[in-house]
């Protein structure tokens, strides 16, 4: 899920070598804290928040289907 959610994120930044995913393990559930360039967080949000949605959505499909519970915050 990592990876899925850098690669979706690297192709939305103008910069996409500040893209970092970090993952943590509490409980059974993964929790990926996403950080972009300050100047990008707009664009991996979007207008009300639907680009983000969008990659939640991606990557808890992908952990579904891993039997996996993800959750993906933008630092």
């Amino acid at each position: 899920m990592k990876e899925l959610a850098l690669h979706i994120a690297r192709q939305l930044v103008d910069q996409p070598d500040k893209v970092d995913v970090t993952a943590s393990e509490e409980g059974g559930v993964t929790r990926l804290m996403l950080k972009v360039a300050e100047e990008d967080k707009g664009k991996i949000i979007g207008k009300q928040g639907k680009v983000i949605k969008a990659i939640r959505a991606i990557v808890g499909v992908a952990a579904a289907k891993a039997d996996k519970t993800v959750v993906l915050d933008v630092e």
